[in-house]
């Protein structure tokens, strides 16, 4: 038995854990205007932050097609895939999880594929996907993939520390964080994905004191795995990873936002995503 997990380019997985855990990727596209990028394929992330800094237009993304899950899913079956677990970006964010859900029709008489919203975005959704990955390579059935899968999606949580909100309001993906608009330009806004969607997390007067309060976040959170860092051209990044040390011992996965996220949140975001128990 072989289960094989895929996942989108929305996790924000660092391409060695991806290889390590033989993770495929189904990759949403990038507009800047009227040319677009196939993310982690035409666009690399160091590309898309020039591109961000010199473009007049905010870039948008697009959910892959149908069509891109159901190529992915044939090929693994003839790699001897005997079924698929797809750990999607929230389907309150993004209709990422609907063409995966049509593909997955689409070869129901060739193999078994199912569906695991992660409610979670960026690095969030991507330790969900690595720890079904893990699950699977140990040899677990797709029943107790899928379990775990849902399991942890009700586990995860994901907080952010922005630079702006400027991308989130003219992206439309802000939600409940719209109360946070009024504020005053020196607030740093932080965000919270909850409940699947992107929420207000908090206001902090500076940028250490939005680190401070990620850090304390993750101090008071009780019992917590899989802890790691999501950050887009930070350069504060290793004074917060030297602060989640001193409050946790694990091993911490740091993923840099790419394309799907950062196009929504912007330059300097950093923030932190985990289990709980």
């Amino acid at each position: 038995m072989s289960i094989r997990i895929v996942t989108d380019s929305a996790c924000d997985l660092p391409q060695q854990l991806v290889d390590q855990h033989r993770i495929t990727i189904v990759p949403l596209s990038i507009r800047f205007g009227d040319k677009e990028y196939i993310d982690r394929k035409d666009l690399t992330k160091e590309q898309f932050w020039q591109m961000c800094s010199s473009s007049p237009v905010l870039p948008e993304t697009a959910a892959p097609s149908p069509g891109q899950f159901e190529v992915e899913f044939r090929r693994l079956k003839q790699e001897g895939a005997t079924g698929i677990v797809v750990v999607s970006l929230s389907s309150d964010l993004s209709a990422t999880m609907q063409s995966a859900e049509l593909a997955a029709r689409a070869v129901a008489g060739d193999i078994d594929v199912r569906i695991v919203d992660s409610r979670s975005a960026s690095i969030g959704e991507g330790i969900t996907a690595v720890a079904c990955a893990k699950k699977a390579a140990a040899g677990a059935g797709i029943d107790e993939v899928v379990a775990l899968g849902k399991q942890l999606a009700e586990k995860s949580k994901v907080w952010g520390a922005l630079d702006t909100l400027e991308n989130l309001k003219k992206g439309g993906r802000i939600g409940g964080a719209k109360a946070m608009l009024a504020s005053a330009l020196s607030i740093k806004p932080i965000i919270e994905v909850r409940g699947g969607k992107v929420e207000e997390g908090g206001k902090q007067r500076t940028r250490s004191k939005a680190l401070a309060f990620l850090v304390e976040k993750v101090r008071n959170a009780g019992p917590i795995e899989n802890l790691s860092v999501l950050q887009a051209q930070c350069d504060d990044l290793d004074v917060l990873v030297d602060e989640l040390r001193k409050v946790y011992s694990g091993e911490i996965i740091v993923g840099d936002i790419g394309p799907v996220i950062g196009a929504h949140t912007g330059a300097g975001t950093i923030g932190v995503a985990y289990h709980h128990a």
